[in-house]
């Protein structure tokens, strides 16, 4: 497999953020070239609905509105969650033929998923692949992430959790309408939990389960501005 290239970027705005990581699987889809692993964390809260979730099943829209939290649409499917502080987001974007594994949905979460939970052993053994895509302690999520293929590439990308309370989760996400079966119908307050360990030290056990060294990785700055139009329009509709 060619070694991953690391790109540690926060941009200022929540939609920036996920704009980003469409724009970083456009360009590999059209053009080619390395994959590449990203980390970010917004220092403001925000919801993400997934490609299919529907507003009104998933998030409480009155307490959303009244502290402000924007709400935005990604392109990936997987549910709905709370972004911000205390929950670090990561990308992986990947070529379709990296590995063998990559050929479909789900042999592509238990790849990518297994080896993240392996890095994750160093503080917490009982990390685990659970459901359709999360990661979980002893049977609590740490962990989502979803996936959205074009024709050459994927983007795999999901949260980790190390910061953000359960019930501030609970307080602008509705229980959810579909849910893994290990999740035993638990309300957010005893369903998540976080994992003890600062997010620098995830991050590198992250990258370093992918590839010893890795290279700093520009980013495509000429497609921010229509990936960000798209999210905007999406979200908008989402309203």
């Amino acid at each position: 497999m060619p070694a991953l290239r690391l790109l540690d970027l926060t941009l200022p705005l929540p939609v920036e953020n996920l704009a980003l990581d469409e724009a970083l699987l456009e360009e590999l889809d059209e053009l080619g070239g390395h994959p590449v692993l990203r980390f970010w964390e917004s220092d403001r809260l925000f919801v993400v609905l997934g490609r299919g979730s529907r507003l009104t099943d998933e998030v409480d829209l009155a307490a959303c509105e009244g502290d402000g939290i924007p709400i935005l649409r990604r392109a990936s499917g997987g549910g709905t969650v709370l972004q911000g502080p205390g929950s670090l987001s990561y990308a992986l974007v990947l070529p379709l033929n990296w590995h063998p594994d990559l050929a479909d949905i789900r042999s592509t979460n238990r790849f990518i998923l297994e080896r993240i939970a392996s890095a994750l052993h160093e503080w917490e053994p009982g990390t685990s692949f659970q459901g359709i895509s999360d990661l979980a302690i002893d049977g609590m999520k740490i962990s989502g992430n979803a996936q959205r293929r074009t024709k050459n590439a994927l983007l795999f990308h999901g949260t980790i959790l190390h910061g953000m309370r359960a019930d501030l989760v609970a307080r602008y996400l509705r229980h959810p309408s579909r849910q893994p079966e290990y999740r035993l119908d638990r309300p957010h307050q005893t369903f998540l939990r976080t994992i003890n360990a600062p997010p620098q030290a995830i991050k590198q056990a992250i990258a370093s389960s992918w590839n010893d060294v890795p290279m700093d990785c520009a980013w495509p700055t000429t497609r921010m501005p229509r990936a960000i139009e798209t999210i905007l329009v999406r979200s908008q509709e989402t309203l």
